[in-house]
């Protein structure tokens, strides 16, 4: 658990919450995001904060390379919440991608696919913009998407 985390136990909703009483997960987690029992080994952490855009996608990076598509979502999440409206879509596309990745590790084949297309939608979208990419090259990554 993280410093300053309450498990649920000691919060007055069952969840976990941190000293000033957001949500956090204190649960460790397996490499697809799913909740293990407290006390198991669970995969590191990734950080909760927005971090800068090139960090933000090279960490992304190294997580999805590892198969930790869940992890690389978090992080691109959270870049997503904390940039500028005009980047969203690419962002937040990432982040879909990811996730639908996960979805198809867990054998959610339907809803894969659905993060998939939304994903693949706000990237294109974000492609016509002429936005800063940060060093994604986002052709690729649909290219990636669309055969995946």
């Amino acid at each position: 658990m993280g410093q300053g985390t309450v498990t649920g136990a000691g919060s007055h909703d069952g969840r976990d919450r941190d000293a000033a009483g957001r949500p956090r997960q204190g649960r460790p987690r397996d490499e697809l995001g799913r909740p293990l029992p407290y006390g198991e080994a669970g995969v590191d952490p990734v950080p909760e904060l927005a971090l800068p855009p090139l960090e933000t996608v090279a960490l992304a990076r190294e997580l999805a390379g590892a198969g930790r598509h869940f992890a690389a979502h978090e992080i691109l999440e959270a870049r997503w919440k904390a940039g500028p409206a005009a980047e969203r879509d690419l962002w937040q596309g990432l982040a879909q991608l990811c996730v639908g990745l996960t979805h198809r590790a867990r054998g959610n084949a339907p809803g894969a696919d659905r993060l998939l297309t939304r994903g693949t939608g706000r990237l294109t979208a974000y492609a016509g913009t002429g936005g800063p990419t940060y060093g994604v090259d986002i052709a690729a990554v649909l290219r990636c998407a669309r055969n995946s």
